[in-house]
Formats: C-alpha cells, sequence, structure tokens
C-alpha cells in the first residue's frame, strides 16, 4: 500500500465533524435548559418564602386589627399611626423585594456572561486536541497500512509454502495407516492455513476500506451464476452436516454490472454463516431473483435464528455470535455490508421466528458503472 497522508476517509472525518456539531449543539440546549431550570427553582423558593412571609404579616396585623377593634376604646390618632406603619413597612418590603431582584438579576446575568466566556475556550482547548489526534491519527494510519501491506505479502508468502509443503506430504504419502493419518493432518494443515490466510484478508480489506482505497473491477456478470457458485462453495461443507442445499434462481436473465469478485466474496460469506449456525439435518435456500428494475440475493437458514435487538449489531466490526470462536475476527458482515454499499445497495438480516434467519441484499440493475460505485472504495478499472 502506498505511503499517502491524505488517506483517512474524509467520509468518516466529516461524520465526526457532525456528530461534534450536534452534540454541542444538545449540550448547550441542555445547559440552557439545566439554567433555566436552576432559575424556575430559585424563583419558586424565593416566591414561596416571600408567600409564607406575607401570610404571616398579614396573620400578625389581623390580631393586631382585633385589639384595637371598637370596643377596646382605642383613640382614632392609633389607628391612625399604626395604618401610617404599616403603609411605611409595606414599601420598605417592596424596595427590599425590587433590591434583591435586581441583585438576583445582575448575579445571573453575570453567571450568563462567564458560561459564555468559558465555553469557546473550552471548545477551543476540545477543537486543538481533535486536530492534534487527528494528526496522530492520519500517521498510525500511514504507519498501519504500510505495515498490513509488508505483513500481508510475507504471510501469504509464507502460508503459499505451508500449503505446497502440505499438499507434497500428502501425495507421497503411502497407502499405510500411518500414511493416511499423514494425508489427514497434511490436509489439516490446509484448512488451517486457509482459515488463517481468510483472517488476512478480513484485516487488509477492513484497513483498505476506512482508508477509502479498496479498489472494485465493474463487469456486466451473471448474477445467477455468481450465486449458483457461491451455494457449489461450500455443497461438501453442507452434505458432510446433512444440511440440504437449495438454489433458487430467477428464471429472467440476471445481469448486471457489478464486481463479481467482491459480490461473490459477499454470498460466500453469508453461505458460510448459514452452514455454521444451521444444526445438522437442517436447511439452507439461496436465492437470487429480480425486483423491479433491480436485483435481490437471500440466503436462509434453519439455525437458531438471531435476537431482534441484534439484527443491526450482527454487522458491526469484530461482533461475533459465538465468544469462543477462534478462527473469526467478526470482520466478514462488516466487510460484506461495506461492499454492498459501495454498490449503492443495501444488506439487512430478519428472524421473524424463534428459529432461522434470512439475509438479504438488494443490488441496482443499472449498467452504468458512473452510477454505480461509491466511496470508501475506488473504481479500478478508471485508475
Amino acid at each position: 500500500m502506498p505511503k499517502n497522508s491524505g488517506d483517512t476517509n474524509p467520509a468518516i472525518r466529516q461524520q465526526t465533524d457532525e456528530s461534534l456539531r450536534a452534540e454541542r449543539e444538545r449540550a448547550d440546549r441542555a445547559l440552557a435548559e439545566r439554567q433555566q431550570a436552576i432559575h424556575d427553582e430559585a424563583d419558586n423558593v424565593i416566591a414561596v418564602a416571600r408567600e409564607h412571609a406575607d401570610a404571616v404579616l398579614g396573620a400578625a396585623r389581623e390580631k393586631a386589627d382585633e385589639r384595637l377593634g371598637p370596643d377596646t376604646g382605642q383613640p382614632l390618632a392609633t389607628r391612625t399611626t399604626l395604618e401610617g406603619e404599616r403603609v411605611a413597612e409595606d414599601a420598605a418590603v417592596q424596595d427590599e423585594r425590587e433590591t434583591a431582584d435586581e441583585s438576583l438579576r445582575i448575579e445571573r446575568e453575570e453567571t450568563t456572561r462567564t458560561l459564555r466566556a468559558l465555553i469557546p475556550l473550552d471548545r477551543e482547548k476540545t477543537d486543538r486536541y481533535l486536530l492534534t489526534e487527528r494528526a496522530i491519527w492520519d500517521d498510525a494510519v500511514v504507519n498501519r497500512d504500510d505495515f498490513l501491506g509488508m505483513v500481508s505479502h510475507d504471510l501469504r508468502g509464507l502460508l503459499g509454502g505451508i500449503v505446497n509443503a502440505a499438499a507434497i506430504l500428502s501425495m507421497q504419502a503411502s497407502d499405510s495407516a500411518d500414511g493416511r493419518r499423514a494425508v489427514a493432518q497434511a490436509e489439516r494443515i490446509q484448512r488451517y492455513a486457509a482459515r488463517m490466510n481468510r483472517l488476512i484478508c478480513d484485516l487488509v480489506d477492513v484497513a483498505s476500506i476506512e482508508a477509502g482505497k479498496l479498489a472494485v473491477v465493474p463487469t456486466v456478470s451473471d448474477v445467477a451464476a455468481l450465486v449458483t457458485e457461491a451455494a457449489d462453495t461450500f455443497a461438501a461443507t453442507a452434505a458432510a452436516k446433512n444440511i440440504v442445499l437449495d438454489v433458487q434462481t430467477d428464471e429472467r436473465p440476471m445481469q448486471a454490472t457489478l464486481d463479481y469478485a467482491r459480490i461473490l466474496q459477499v454470498m460466500t460469506n453469508l453461505v458460510s454463516n448459514a452452514v455454521k449456525f444451521t444444526p445438522a439435518g437442517g436447511r439452507i435456500v439461496v436465492r437470487g431473483e429480480r425486483v423491479g428494475s433491480g436485483l435481490r440475493l437471500s440466503v436462509s437458514d434453519s439455525g437458531p435464528g438471531i435476537p431482534g435487538h441484534l439484527l443491526e449489531t450482527v454487522f458491526e466490526r469484530f461482533w461475533q455470535a459465538d465468544a469462543s470462536e477462534r478462527w473469526s475476527l467478526g470482520l466478514g458482515l462488516y466487510i460484506s455490508r461495506c461492499i454492498v454499499n459501495a454498490h449503492q445497495g443495501r444488506v439487512w438480516a430478519e428472524s421473524p421466528t424463534a428459529s432461522g434467519t434470512t439475509v438479504y441484499l438488494t443490488l441496482p440493475g443499472s449498467d452504468d458503472p458512473a452510477l454505480y460505485f461509491t466511496p470508501p472504495f475506488r473504481n479500478a478499472s478508471s485508475g
């Protein structure tokens, strides 16, 4: 993989920036709502306190009025003096309340100004940190791609040597019991090597997807033949588990412009998963059909099914249905979704019953590659 400091997927950065902007808007709204709630609570406390003070003052005045009733014989001058004192007290209380309200208003405005001054500073610090992290990430991506390129090349070469050596041992083994055991072990080595090669390919694919450098080669292809090839790849494995593997394709022509190898990669991954999770004696149906102007492919199995809340999760990176699975990184469905999305298609899973899952993928029927492929892929035929 060539070194390229700008190989980080721009779509990922744009998504990050959009998420940050949306998060800041939510934070601003939450902060404003919290401030308003605090202010409202403070106003309620003040209002309750004032109501209580008014009630106490009113009760005291009622008692005073009872003592100064017409039967008490108090002079009119005393009543007049008392009423004047009450007016003065009311005016003093009102002045005090207005002063307190003004102080509270000034304090709130000062708090708001302080927060408005601090928030940009905090965001500027966050932005600087983000830029630094992105620079570090760019460098890490470059180093990662170089590393994966070298390691994958070297490992594939070593694996090829292991596979060839195992094949030679199989051919040279005698027909004795020891020879047959040697052949069985050589075949096991070949299977393990194939699995290791699949893991290496998945890691390289994920790195290329994230860097926007995974190439596709669009050609006009027979999708019916593709579906049949994907099923035939696992016919022997299914038969060994006594699983019925059925292929159903539309009788109408199923031509489309696509990357045959990449869509075959998707379909073989789906069929492989179906075989893995379908119990002995089960059934798998691989379908290909025309839907309107497009195509719909699907793989149905009679396995244990997928809980509804996990139907989207299964397409995330590193997700595994069986945590004890040692020969999988949980990347197959993630890579498959990226490949289908790049073809402007859609892939999803349905599991409406307690047993059985169907994974669907749709593809456009257009023969125009310019309308067909989108990032994170680049069109290999156009350079």
